[in-house]
């Protein structure tokens, strides 16, 4: 027995099975059933596991070790419900259990009943004073209540009691109110101990809070060297190097990770996540599908999964994929933005079925308890000078920057202050500069929790999402009430936030008719002409004649990304090529760089009859690159129900004009606003029927597609998509409109 014993401490649990199950007879001593019952819980027997405890636990009523290892078994398998009666049931028998109350405290902590769990942990304290766990634990329930100076006592403590624990330093840093002072300290600590790796860990994530990220970077790659086998370090370099925009470098150190630990699906998810932001989806597919199939379903992984299949063009499996981890997880945050994201690309989906999806979504945030009133104590002036918070990880050269910078630079600076809370700044990004000129302050929220944001960001009359649930969308801190009036503009506005605290949702005509209203949960605020203003590229190419004039034939595009491209989609494309003889169609986006995607593709248009020698795809290019290829195209052929947005905008400039079919949904609309707003109204359609008919008639007629050409960009240019002073008014005006509404609530 005493090597059963020795091996079951040993974490040893397989080979400890075979001696203790000779021991355990019908007269076995109670601790050598119980011991036998928490190998079989650890080798993987769990039901029989836990019925050998709970018959341990019957012969012997007063005996806490049972209920605690069965509480053990529950936490480990993820059933917290009833981990947690079942340390409640170890307290009861012996209040002064420490592994019960630590557990039972961490418990408390990730469901938000701090106050409960720093009372335990209290008492964990003052009976192992020595225990450096429990003092950290202390510390996260404090930080948790908002005591930091609290916290930050507990965390130096168990800081003190184990110095190699990198953890506990990470907690300091992060408490801290005083990063300056405490990096300080910590390059001091640097410099007496160099061959010290956590110094250089602390100091990275306090340079990173000071906007100081490539010094923090810097920090981390040192720590890395000073330790190369440890794998937290590394993961913790691989997030750094992904928030900074650094998805290449953040693959290589991923890969690292993945290399040593091929069987933890953690790195391997990441690296997937990464890959996608390279837009590598086709790999990333692999990767997550190889996880599914080795660890079972994970809804991490079913998200990512979902995503990247959607954007392979597989949109009803991308959908169902999401349904499946919102099965597994119905209270999940992940999973309901993923549905969210994923339903807009599947035909069919409605108006009324997104609202649901996304209010559903809402309904799982987190928010303050009780509510934060909205700001009453602020001036209700109408006409007072308001301060406008732009909430965004876009801040840059990228859809949400080329759609909404203008419009910024050019509101009433007497009227409006900008601050700007920011993930991800692009210091060097021309786009980015734009905002930084016009804001009067600029907030790095990389890596600031929500609840934290919303204490810190001081006073805002008007907070502007430009981000939703997207990759490094914030749009859940608008659940903590960042401003009394909340609007939501670009940014994966695909249709309505579902925000029960997003008041407003900016827009135009074009995007939402009237009797749209019962789609949103927000106020319609319509703009006079479109919802944005394009700011076309200094580097864009000048406009080349009409290609159909020197080929010889007519060459349709779509540039858009692969998502938007359904069955439906191709099948109605197929039939215009049937329709018009010789016709080519270029396909142009990141996704078709991968040759077995793009095979994929084409063989999809063979299904239709189409000689795939007619259909032509391309990868990703730089932006000069791609603006110039529309040289190469007659006229674009928008994807739905998911429209172009940017794309539409580009191709204009470039002097190609878009036939669009909007749908029900904000992101169908996209090109019809666009279009109507740049005076093309009549390239916009109401059926697939149509849709084909007018763009055989629009080929059919060259001349009139060359003369379009040639004047479409001086359109453009004095057309309200591009008049960014006109844009400006009416911007204020919309602002003024929703700050007016709010006072005149009082």
């Amino acid at each position: 027995m005493s090597s059963a014993v020795g091996l079951l401490a040993n974490g040893d649990f397989a080979a400890a099975l075979g001696p203790l199950r000779s021991a355990a007879g019908p007269d076995a001593a109670p601790a050598t059933m119980l011991n036998l019952a928490i190998a079989e819980d650890r080798a993987g027997d769990r039901d029989r596991a836990r019925q050998v405890m709970r018959q341990v636990a019957i012969r012997l009523p007063d005996w806490d070790e049972p209920v605690l290892r069965l509480a053990e078994s529950f936490r480990m398998a993820g059933e917290t419900a009833d981990a947690e009666q079942a340390y409640r049931d170890v307290l009861a028998l012996n209040p002064h259990r420490t592994e019960a109350m630590a557990a039972l405290a961490a418990l408390l902590l990730l469901r938000g009943e701090a106050p409960e769990a720093q009372t335990l942990l209290w008492r964990c304290c003052l009976r192992q004073p020595d225990n450096a766990e429990v003092w950290n634990g202390l510390g996260l329930a404090q930080a948790s209540l908002h005591e930091n100076e609290k916290a930050l006592t507990a965390f130096r403590h168990a800081a003190r009691l184990t110095p190699d624990c990198v953890d506990y330093t990470l907690n300091i840093a992060r408490t801290t109110s005083d990063p300056i002072g405490e990096l300080q300290h910590q390059t001091e600590i640097a410099a007496q101990q160099p061959l010290n790796p956590i110094p250089q860990v602390a100091r990275s994530l306090l340079l990173e809070r000071l906007d100081r990220r490539n010094e923090a970077i810097d920090a981390l790659e040192a720590a890395a060297t000073l330790a190369p086998d440890d794998d937290q370090v590394l993961g913790l370099l691989a997030g750094l190097l992904i928030r900074a925009a650094r998805p290449k470098q953040a693959e290589a150190v991923l890969r690292q990770l993945c290399d040593r630990r091929p069987e933890d699906p953690q790195p391997l998810n990441d690296l997937a996540a990464t890959l996608m932001r390279l837009h590598r989806h086709a790999e990333a597919a692999r990767i997550l599908q190889d996880l599914l199939d080795r660890f079972g379903p994970r809804v991490s992984v079913l998200c990512n999964l979902a995503n990247a299949t959607t954007c392979l063009g597989q949109q009803e499996e991308g959908v169902a994929l999401a349904r499946q981890a919102l099965t597994m997880a119905p209270d999940s945050v992940l999973a309901r933005r993923t549905l969210g994201n994923n339903l807009p690309y599947q035909d069919g989906t409605t108006g009324t079925a997104l609202l649901a999806a996304m209010q559903a979504c809402s309904d799982v945030l987190p928010r303050p308890a009780p509510a934060t009133p909205a700001a009453a104590h602020r001036d209700r002036d109408p006409g007072r000078h308001l301060t406008v918070g732009l909430l965004s990880g876009s801040l840059r050269s990228h859809p949400v920057g080329w759609l909404t910078v203008a419009g910024i630079e050019t509101l009433d600076p007497d009227a409006f202050s900008i601050i700007a809370l920011s993930q991800n700044t692009a210091e060097d990004d021309p786009i980015c500069r734009r905002y930084q000129a016009v804001a009067r302050q600029w907030i790095e929220i990389a890596g600031v929790a929500d609840a934290d944001l919303a204490r810190s960001i001081g006073d805002l009359d008007i907070l502007i999402d430009l981000g939703g649930y997207g990759d490094s969308g914030r749009i859940s801190a608008c659940a903590y009430r960042l401003a009394p009036v909340q609007i939501k503009w670009v940014g994966m506005q695909c249709h309505t936030s579902g925000l029960a605290e997003m008041d407003w949702f900016l827009t135009d005509r074009w995007e939402t008719p009237d009797g749209f209203e019962c789609f949103y949960s927000e106020r319609l605020l319509r703009m006079p002409d479109g919802y944005v203003c394009y700011t076309p590229p200094p580097h864009a190419p000048d406009v080349t004649l009409l290609p159909a004039l020197r080929n010889g034939f007519v060459t349709f595009g779509c540039f858009n990304n692969l998502a938007k491209i359904t069955p439906r989609v191709i099948e109605t494309w197929a039939r215009i090529l049937r329709r018009v003889p010789d016709s080519r169609l270029v396909l142009k986006t990141h996704q078709l760089g991968d040759p077995p995607t793009a095979t994929a593709l084409k063989a999809s248009f063979a299904a239709h009859g189409i000689d795939t020698t007619r259909i032509e795809c391309r990868g990703s290019s730089g932006h000069r690159a791609f603006m110039g290829q529309y040289g190469d195209i007659d006229l674009v052929l928008d994807p739905f129900p998911y429209s172009g947005g940017l794309t539409t905008c580009e191709a204009l400039w470039m002097g190609v004009p878009t036939l669009t079919l909007p749908g029900e949904i904000f992101a169908s609309r996209h090109s019809a606003s666009h279009m109507s707003n740049a005076g093309l109204a009549d390239w916009v359609v109401e059926s697939t029927d149509a849709y084909v008919e007018t763009a055989i008639a629009r080929a059919a007629d060259l001349p009139k597609l060359a003369a379009l050409r040639g004047r479409l960009r001086e359109q453009v240019r004095r057309s309200p998509l591009c008049d960014a002073p006109r844009f400006g008014r009416n911007l204020g005006q919309a602002l003024r409109t929703a700050w007016q509404a709010w006072c005149a609530e009082a």
